[in-house]
């Protein structure tokens, strides 16, 4: 591949995101004066508040499981798979690994591996209703799994309470599964993270205010569930990109009848693609479950999160690399509209205004991939016709790849009307 191709990959990759910043930071930049506040005092108090040592804390901790939850949904994306479950997959999957967890006492290393092992099979097994479903009755993916989450969250409203698999605590106004054990908390990153933090904040580097008090609160730890989640890229890269399943999943995703003339079963692909995305999925929730401060599955467990994970794995379009600068963006603005109030607090805006942005970035993120992905193919089209038009012979060219880690369009849906004449072939 030459210098010039590979420039022009990567600049296929970068446009689409940096369109969809700039795109939503205009649209932003409207809505902040439509609401009568300058952009500027609002974009420096969020700036400000993303230097505070206790929110760049809380900025890794939350990027931590949106990282992992857009890695569940990337696995179904190269496979042109929607696994909208994702979000009823970590919940059950931190439900059922907590009551196990605290139900059981075992050595420490033992304790968290079951732990761990519980989610992953719960979330594999719950996503693994969908691929069944849709192998052989041909059910969508997406409606099975928007129904699955449903029956997720009844299947724990019922089993956690008082006498089954919840107790009461708080003086019986809480119900929560029973805390698991010292044994199967997860080690932090406190005694590495916390130096580095409170160095930077003594440096003045981050939040003057700081520097007169850069101690850390004490409850403030950097999840060592970081390690895993980097892990689990390395992982997910070298699987998609290096290796012979990979190049299976890639190509059944892109083209399922040229898979099938190829040897692959798709139906195959189907399922061990869905069951490895509802793996990771059960890993959404250890973080919080394994290091947080209750150590047990209750009412207040996060939810919501593998919806957020469908966005950042758009924003950072399916590469391992994207989706770790998405999470971090996503977990900036976060924490860091918290200020806002601040500045408005008799209306209190900020969480209104985040939800805001997150919605524009990622009706941004579509618009920016439709427009990128119709006018490289634009660019394409105008190619071949100079070379057709020059008496060029294409047969001796190699195409061009595609853009590396590119999701899930509207066109490539819209070819998925095509595939039962191949399907009912394949059936024959």
């Amino acid at each position: 591949m030459t210098l010039a191709l590979r420039l022009r990959r990567i600049g296929l990759v970068l446009a689409a995101p940096v369109l969809a910043l700039v795109l939503a930071s205009l649209l932003v930049t409207v809505l902040l004066i439509a609401l009568g506040k300058e952009p500027g005092v609002v974009l420096d108090a969020m700036v400000q508040s993303g230097k505070r040592p206790a929110n760049i804390v809380d900025i890794v901790n939350r990027a931590t499981f949106l990282y992992i939850a857009a890695l569940a949904v990337a696995i179904g994306f190269r496979m042109n798979l929607f696994n909208i479950g994702v979000d009823g997959q970590y919940r059950l999957a931190a439900f059922l690994a907590a009551a196990v967890g605290g139900a059981v006492a075992l050595p420490g290393p033992l304790h968290i591996g079951l732990i761990l092992i519980v989610g992953m099979a719960v979330g594999a097994a719950w996503a693994g209703i969908a691929a069944v479903l849709k192998v052989t009755r041909g059910v969508s993916e997406v409606l099975s799994t928007i129904m699955l989450n449903a029956i997720a969250t009844a299947v724990i409203a019922f089993l956690l309470r008082d006498g089954i698999l919840g107790v009461l605590s708080g003086g019986g106004n809480d119900v929560g599964t029973k805390p698991i054990p010292e044994s199967g908390w997860f080690p932090s990153l406190d005694p590495v993270a916390r130096p580095i933090i409170e160095a930077l904040s003594s440096s003045g580097l981050l939040d003057s205010d700081t520097v007169r008090n850069p101690k850390l609160p004490a409850s403030k730890e950097v999840y060592g569930f970081l390690i895993v989640a980097i892990l689990l890229g390395v992982l997910y890269a070298i699987l998609v990109d290096r290796t012979r399943f990979g190049f299976d999943l890639r190509a059944t995703g892109s083209s399922p009848s040229a898979a099938v003339a190829s040897g692959v079963s798709t139906k195959k692909m189907i399922l061990i693609s869905m069951l490895l995305s509802g793996a990771v999925a059960g890993l959404i929730g250890m973080p919080e479950l394994l290091e947080g401060r209750g150590h047990n599955y209750s009412l207040n467990f996060p939810s919501g999160i593998g919806f957020t994970g469908i966005a950042v794995a758009l924003l950072g379009r399916n590469n391992p690399i994207g989706m770790g600068l998405a999470a971090l963006l996503w977990g900036w603005v976060d924490v860091t509209t918290r200020s806002l109030a601040i500045l408005d607090p008799p209306n209190d805006t900020s969480d209104k205004v985040a939800s805001i942005v997150q919605a524009l970035i990622v009706f941004c993120v579509v618009i920016a991939y439709v427009v990128v992905n119709r006018w490289t193919k634009a660019q394409e089209a105008r190619q071949v016709a100079r070379q057709l038009a020059s008496g060029q012979d294409l047969s001796t060219e190699s195409p061009e790849p595609a853009a590396v880690g590119a999701p899930p369009t509207a066109e490539r849906l819209d070819k998925s009307s095509d595939k039962p004449d191949d399907e009912r072939e394949e059936g024959r």
